[in-house]
């Protein structure tokens, strides 16, 4: 059964209520009228091209749903969507930053968490990883957090649970996703392993973020992470791409990874799901 698209007004409508704007406050940010807001809320009065195109930059529709409003409406799509592998400048950015990133892990997730790109480093962070998690696409949220994943190794898995769960329910509150809330559920119903919950130093890094600490048969390594997105994509696989790149919280785990490195000649066979998507 093919599922019938939303009127724009209902579109509109949902985007101002989920942004917690009143018809006043978006009326005023994009140099309208109440009135008018409210007719093309109800479908008495149909917008322009530019007018959908203001509404959703002050609302910040992500450029995805922008083409979904503007189709609504009635016009063309604004926002080609190619693959990665057709965004050569781009792939081939991405992958010099992740490169450069060795010997600590980067990856390109989409925008469910599944990794595109890999600079494929520390494959001993994924041995016990079971297999089918290690098939393509590989979703770098349940690889982490999975019983028969990474999940057994988390030396602070409550810890990381609670902050992936929190930034997968902003990731809903700015753009509703049957797939993300499917995996959110499905975090949520991880069993926590045994051993209990690991202690928190208040000298540690956890002061500053919440590091992901593994154990590996090496050590513990302590990681933290950042988020880097592109500032002004006009391509919706790029507006939707994040570039995660894991950094060392400690000096053990600077050493760790010196150890994991020196061993790396004979770990060739290693990981092989997390070599470079092309």
């Amino acid at each position: 059964m093919i599922e019938k698209p939303l009127p724009f007004g209902v579109l509109l409508r949902r985007w101002r209520q989920n942004r917690r704007m009143t018809q006043e406050d978006l009326a005023l940010a994009a140099n309208s009228s109440t009135r008018h807001l409210s007719y093309l809320e109800t479908g008495r009065a149909q917008p322009s091209r530019d007018m959908v195109l203001r509404l959703a930059e002050h609302l910040q529709v992500p450029l995805r749903d922008q083409n979904n409003m503007l189709l609504a409406a009635g016009f063309a799509p604004a926002f080609v969507e190619r693959s990665l592998a057709e965004l050569d400048a781009a792939k081939l950015a991405i992958d010099k930053i992740l490169q450069a990133h060795k010997p600590y892990p980067a990856f390109a997730l989409d925008r469910r968490w599944n990794v595109v790109l890999s600079n494929s480093a520390l494959p001993q962070l994924y041995e016990g990883c079971a297999a089918e998690l290690l098939r393509k696409p590989i979703n770098a949220v349940r690889l982490v957090l999975h019983p028969l994943g990474m999940g057994p190794r988390i030396v602070n898995f409550v810890e990381w649970r609670v902050h992936t769960i929190t930034v997968l329910r902003q990731q809903l509150e700015v753009r509703p996703d049957p797939v993300l809330q499917a995996l959110l559920t499905e975090v949520m119903s991880y069993p926590a392993p045994s051993g209990g919950v690991a202690p928190i130093d208040p000298e540690g890094p956890q002061r500053y973020a919440t590091p992901l600490q593994i154990a590996t048969r090496l050590g513990t390594v302590s990681l933290l992470n950042t988020t880097t997105i592109f500032g002004t994509p006009t391509d919706v696989t790029l507006s939707e791409l994040a570039l995660e790149m894991l950094f060392p919280a400690d000096a053990a785990t600077i050493e760790i990874v010196k150890r994991m490195v020196d061993e790396e000649p004979s770990q060739q066979s290693g990981d092989p799901a997390l070599q470079k998507a092309g």
